[in-house]
């Protein structure tokens, strides 16, 4: 039993002493002060400037000629000829296309003959109403006869003015035939063929229901409407930008001719139309534009980037090497830049880029400054 305690105890001994070694080959850890480090912001910044700065406007709408009609004879008949074809220019006055006119022809030739008739007869008439009036002055013959004769000149007269009047209309219709362009311009279709019997007083026949369309586009519109909150930003005569897809890097130049006072019953909006010169017939009828106005102009403003806004209500400016937030002011504004009416100084930099998720105070570091 003795024995047993011994070992006992000398048991305990060894795993006392093997803990302890054990324990004693573990590194000291030693408590270190962590640092935490955070690197300067990264950003670009833009130096504020006084410039000219215009507001500006922009619609899409589709591109019109400034001249279309549709060439439609004054009266019902068969087209006998057709002078041109689509995509022809054509001169003022050029004969385009002709109905049939042998019947008008001969209506001419039948009032020819009666005009002639009628005039022998009105001379005729009047020799006997001088003679007869040279005879009443004398008391050489009756009430009677001379209210006869009286009578018989002025039918003579109402027959010569009807004989005329027959002749004009013929006449009048052999013209109409003759279907002629009231402008220049370019054929723009052919809406008839040689044979075709045209009425415009036929019921259904609509205005493009003619013989050919022509087009003058030298000159191009192009309308858009307007909300009764700008409206009163636009006035006749205004200077207009005009931009096409088809040469996206060239600007036509243009005014606006028309500024409707009444608003559309439906859409509530008011239409707007703009003219822009086009001699090299580079604009084409029937496509999109985009055009852009000048509503607001400030020749001597405090401007600044659109970029450097947030929330439209603050920006970033370079302080030492830190940010700085500061609360702003707006006024015009355009796609690009905008004015600052409060809140910053000319010469100031404001961060335009690096500046979303900054904070005030942060350390910043400038990569590029613009001006």
């Amino acid at each position: 039993m003795k024995y047993l305690g011994k070992a006992k105890v000398l048991k305990l001994f060894l795993i006392s002493l093997f803990l302890g070694m054990v324990f004693s080959c573990q590194p000291q850890r030693k408590e270190e002060k962590k640092e935490e480090f955070f690197a300067a912001a990264r950003v670009k910044v833009w130096k504020v400037k006084k410039q000219r700065i215009s507001e500006r406007l922009s619609f899409t709408g589709t591109i019109q000629a400034w001249k279309k009609i549709t060439i439609t004879p004054d009266i019902a008949g068969k087209v006998s000829n057709i002078y041109v074809e689509e995509g022809d220019r054509v001169k003022k006055g050029q004969l385009l296309a002709e109905l049939d006119t042998r019947s008008i022809r001969l209506q001419i030739e039948q009032g020819e003959a009666a005009l002639a008739a009628a005039e022998a007869n009105y001379k005729d008439a009047k020799r006997n109403m001088e003679r007869m009036e040279r005879l009443k002055e004398e008391n050489a013959v009756s009430e009677q006869q001379y209210e006869k004769v009286k009578l018989a000149f002025e039918a003579a007269e109402a027959q010569l003015q009807q004989a005329q009047a027959a002749l004009n209309l013929a006449r009048h219709n052999f013209e109409v035939s003759m279907m002629r362009a009231p402008f220049d311009g370019i054929i723009a279709s052919k809406n008839a063929e040689v044979g075709d019997v045209i009425n415009p007083m036929m019921a259904g026949f609509s205005p493009t229901s003619g013989v050919l369309t022509l087009v003058d586009f030298s000159k191009v519109k192009i309308e858009f409407e307007v909300s009764s909150k700008d409206i009163v930003r636009f006035k006749k005569g205004q200077r207009a930008l005009l931009k096409i897809e088809s040469f996206p890097e060239k600007v036509f130049e243009g005014r606006i001719t028309i500024v409707n006072s009444a608003a559309d019953p439906v859409t509530k909006k008011f239409k707007v139309e703009v003219v822009a010169e086009n001699p090299e017939l580079i604009i084409r009828p029937n496509t999109f534009g985009e055009v852009t106005i000048e509503v607001s102009t400030r020749d001597d403003a405090l401007v600044i980037p659109q970029e450097a806004i947030l929330d439209n209500s603050y920006v970033f400016l370079v302080k030492g090497n830190k940010a700085e937030k500061r609360e702003v002011k707006l006024g015009l504004q355009n796609t690009g830049m905008v004015e600052v009416l409060s809140g910053v100084n000319e010469g100031e930099l404001v961060i335009v880029e690096g500046n979303y998720g900054l904070k005030e105070g942060v350390e910043i570091e400038i990569l590029e400054e613009g001006k």
